[in-house]
């Protein structure tokens, strides 16, 4: 295959995932929750089972008016949803979907870029605050880089106790390396890995940056039409991408009976089994308050992960 056709191939695979797998993830979250909270409007659009409420909402996010302030600044204030999105896309792009050639672009250290990368995230948030001259999205816009730079360090730190495992930083070497007995011996740098990506994400019950009953919807709150949509995008684009990173980094990306024909298949069963646990924790928890939320980042996730990180050194020099 010519050069120019195989990135192509890479690119429009990756850009597909990136527009599909989101979806997926939505239509999933519908029904999910209709289903845990006994929610019957989900369930009408279409007909059987409320197959077409995506569908109906996303007619109804273009139908909407693209309202921008008067006193916004108006440059900035378009562009943060973009920046919202791109960041998950460059992620996407070196995630291994199976053995071989299944991944957009194979980096040494892509642990590394991936990590890099979604530390981009708070520019977004701090864009679309300050950019919309409100002061409950100015508000909203702070509590929401308090809490992604908080819980990027445990983040970095759990997902540096498997790359020590490993002894790599390739995503498809850290794979490679896994083995079913990392379940035990990783489990609390999965779990603090897994609760600082919710959190990076502003997933429930750590969404107080939008929190509705007292910062109207934060950073959010002069966004309509469209450009609310695509932040809602770079939401469900997140999820995708914390349920990929856990999966390649903790659970053995595309390890499965018959992995070298359903390796694939393996990473999106996992992928989609921790988007699942994500729904769920919406649905099960509720938000936490700005103390509880720095205090478990700060005394809880970082000396876990820093105990974990101990443990994987004393472990790899006794091996």
């Amino acid at each position: 295959m010519p050069l120019w056709l195989e990135i192509l191939v890479r690119v429009v695979g990756v850009v597909a995932a990136f527009l599909v797998l989101p979806l997926v993830v939505g239509q999933t979250e519908h029904k999910v929750m209709a289903h845990m909270q006994g929610r019957l409007g989900p369930m009408y659009a279409g007909a059987y089972h409320g197959w077409a409420q995506l569908i109906a909402d996303g007619i109804k996010f273009v139908q909407k008016e693209d309202v921008t302030p008067a006193a916004a600044d108006r440059a900035v204030f378009r562009l943060a949803p973009m920046v919202a999105l791109v960041p998950y896309l460059l992620v996407l792009l070196v995630i291994p979907l199976g053995p071989g050639d299944l991944v957009g672009q194979n980096l040494d250290v892509g642990l590394f870029f991936v990590l890099a990368v979604l530390g981009f995230g708070v520019v977004a948030v701090l864009m679309s605050a300050w950019a919309s001259a409100n002061k409950y999205s100015l508000l909203g816009g702070l509590r929401g880089a308090a809490q992604l730079l908080g819980y990027e360090l445990p983040m970095v730190l759990a997902a540096a106790s498997v790359a020590m495992a490993a002894g790599t930083l390739s995503l498809t070497g850290i794979v490679e390396a896994w083995r079913p007995w990392w379940l035990l011996w990783q489990l609390p740098a999965l779990v603090v890995f897994f609760v600082a990506g919710l959190a990076e994400i502003r997933r429930p019950p750590f969404d107080m940056p939008i929190a509705d009953s007292e910062l109207v919807f934060g950073y959010l709150t002069e966004y309509t039409g469209l450009r609310f949509a695509f932040f809602l995008l770079a939401e469900y684009v997140g999820i995708v991408v914390i349920a990929a990173l856990t999966t390649v980094l903790f659970l053995g990306g595309w390890k499965g009976p018959f992995d070298d024909q359903l390796g694939w298949l393996w990473t999106l069963v996992k992928i989609f089994a921790v988007a699942f646990v994500v729904i769920w924790f919406r649905v099960a928890y509720p938000r936490l308050r700005e103390d509880q939320l720095q205090r478990l980042c700060w005394l809880v996730l970082v000396p876990v992960s820093l105990g974990q990180l101990v443990l994987t050194a004393a472990v790899r020099v006794a091996l």
